[in-house]
């Protein structure tokens, strides 16, 4: 048994060898099979807007709707939906005091999540992204280069943000 254990290493490494030389089309490299696994990679290593969106939905609920007094809902949000600068600030900096969505007012603290609790710009990016595109939202993708954009923006900001500082309605 031990000698059949020695031959079927070198011969199960031969058949992985081949595979992958003829899966690289040879010697040769394209482009093509470049490009393929560097965005598998880079694919693999983004964050998932989904998992991170846990944080978010204690207060905000799995399913967006928020929680009636206390939490405003996601789903369908003028927010959410609206200029994409609007959530990554609220992320980066919080949301303090009272706020209307969908006609009802809501009084409550959420808070920074891009500074106290530190987010990359890419955790923010892909956690919008995912507000955005759930719950029948259609307010697009956010990127991590609007991201930085907008923390640079409001570098010098302290505190949390008000609705009347957002222009939104309180």
């Amino acid at each position: 048994m031990l000698f059949h254990v020695r031959r079927a290493v070198p011969w199960a490494a031969m058949v992985i060898a081949l595979a992958f030389v003829t899966a690289c089309g040879g010697d040769t490299k394209s482009a093509q099979s470049d490009a393929a696994p560097a965005a598998a990679v880079a694919q693999a290593s983004a964050p998932d807007g989904a998992s991170l969106y846990l944080r978010c939905a204690a207060c905000h609920q799995p399913t967006g709707q928020g929680l009636p007094g206390a939490f405003p809902p996601l789903a369908g949000s003028e927010i959410a939906n609206g200029p994409a600068s609007i959530p990554i600030r609220i992320v980066l900096r919080g949301l303090t005091g009272p706020i209307t969505v969908h006609g009802t007012q809501y009084n409550g603290n959420m808070p920074p999540y891009g500074n106290t609790i530190e987010m990359s710009d890419a955790e923010v990016a892909a956690v919008l992204s995912y507000v955005r595109s759930q719950w029948g939202n259609a307010g697009g993708p956010v990127t991590a280069e609007q991201v930085a954009a907008e923390r640079a923006a409001i570098a010098s900001k302290t505190g949390q943000w008000t609705a009347a500082e957002l222009g939104l309605k309180p």
